[in-house]
């Protein structure tokens, strides 16, 4: 090809297939994703080796993206189990699936979602690293952790989560200043423990210039992963993630001089009041790079409920600037989500990122809305169930509790305001009883 990767091609004035492909689906002109992937504030994860992706492009001035964590631990090993996750999140409209299996043969399963899932494939190669090597953490070296990242792309990733922003810095201002929940990124816990063992600078940060180097090959999307995001809300905001964002966003800048896609990824827990400014200042530090957040969770005593917490926080996220929305399950902070846990998370999110892309404007956001106020006034149920996020929930719902009068539904009967506007507005008898 002559270019490297989407960015390289978009800064030859070159329209790949993939930016044609994203401008039908998001209402754009090819030229304008071509100028935005050129900028850098939209980024189209597609491993050169993933034969099987639909693209996506993510970016704040696009449909909010909704990414869905899946895997195998060594307490819930079922591979088969998973996969039918996967499937079934590809068709409730997840729009990245990540691996974050930390049990096993995990390039099995990573083969096969590359081979067979249409979505994009996410990963975050330190958790594979021990498994991979068959060593623990401490006994691991930073050829390691790199031979691990380059494993991934040739297996068609199309983004990895790298903690490139925790440094031996970070590690001297936690054990100064301290913190009520300390780190509660795995990947970036276990960055802050490989460093502490061994004396050594993360070696995300110490060579990144070489891991821009292979994603480059491969065109590798770097998610820059933040190993110091706030883990409740009494640590929102304070030096640990702020001085992260800050380094995040040097590291973008130096991603785009190699033609490398970058995404940021961003807090977890932040009061609602505050989720609007940390979007800005992230905006503003990197340069508009598309922002991936995990909800944020906007309170830290809901266990059970913490979709419904992401929902808030990701909505009003996405609303001002984010890009991307991590999904959270009921089950988060509890155990490995179930099926239906998977569907709960997917939900909220989706809520989440359509409420956001209508305050947003984007193009064709409420196309839907329209449609189903219209099915409403009408009271007509097939038309309502087909422009449905969940068709099939609602039909399941009306179904289970049958209204007496079969063109309302069970909670107004003949009270129904729109049947007694209808009857009104043409002339005819209101008859209640």
């Amino acid at each position: 090809m002559a270019y490297a990767t989407q960015m390289d091609a978009a800064r030859q004035g070159i329209i790949t297939r993939e930016m044609e492909i994203v401008a039908e689906k998001e209402n754009r002109t090819a030229e304008e994703i071509r100028a935005w992937v050129a900028e850098g504030k939209v980024a189209i994860p597609a491993n050169k080796n993933h034969k099987s992706l639909d693209p996506a492009g993510i970016g704040s001035m696009l449909k909010t993206k909704i990414n869905v964590n899946l895997g195998v631990s060594r307490d819930v090993a079922d591979w088969e189990s998973e996969m039918e996750k996967v499937n079934h999140a590809v068709e409730l409209g997840a729009d990245a699936i990540m691996d974050l299996s930390t049990h096993g043969d995990t390039k099995i399963f990573r083969n096969k979602l590359t081979d067979e899932c249409p979505a994009m494939i996410g990963t975050v190669p330190i958790y594979d690293s021990v498994i991979y090597h068959q060593r623990d953490l401490g006994e691991l070296t930073a050829e390691d952790f790199l031979e691990v990242i380059r494993a991934h792309g040739e297996d068609g990733v199309d983004f990895v989560t790298l903690h490139c922003g925790l440094t031996k810095r970070t590690v001297e201002q936690l054990k100064r200043f301290g913190r009520k929940t300390n780190i509660v990124s795995r990947g970036g816990s276990l960055i802050f423990a490989w460093m502490s063992m061994t004396g050594e600078e993360n070696p995300f940060f110490e060579y990144y210039d070489e891991i821009l180097d292979i994603c480059r090959e491969y065109d590798m999307t770097i998610s820059l992963g933040d190993g110091a995001r706030p883990g409740c809300l009494a640590d929102a905001g304070d030096l640990l993630q702020i001085e992260e964002l800050v380094r995040l966003g040097e590291l973008t800048k130096r991603a785009w001089e190699k033609d490398v896609q970058v995404m940021v990824e961003g807090p977890g827990h932040v009061p609602l009041n505050e989720v609007a400014a940390n979007m800005e200042i992230q905006q503003t530090i990197c340069a508009g790079a598309p922002f991936y957040v995990l909800g944020p969770l906007v309170t830290d005593i809901a266990p059970g409920y913490d979709h419904i917490t992401a929902a808030i926080g990701g909505a009003v996220a996405a609303a001002h600037g984010a890009a991307f929305l991590c999904y959270v399950t009921p089950a988060e902070h509890l155990a490995l989500p179930n099926a239906a846990d998977v569907k709960a998370g997917i939900m909220a999110s989706k809520i989440a990122a359509h409420a956001a892309d209508i305050a947003k404007g984007v193009p064709g956001a409420r196309d839907e809305d329209d449609a189903m106020g219209d099915a409403r006034r009408e009271l007509d149920w097939e038309k309502m169930f087909a422009h449905a996020m969940d068709p099939e929930t609602a039909r399941r719902v009306r179904d289970e509790r049958s209204p007496e009068v079969e063109e309302t539904c069970s909670m107004c009967g003949k009270f129904c305001a729109v049947r007694s506007m209808n009857k009104a507005l043409s002339g005819e008898k209101v008859d209640i009883l």
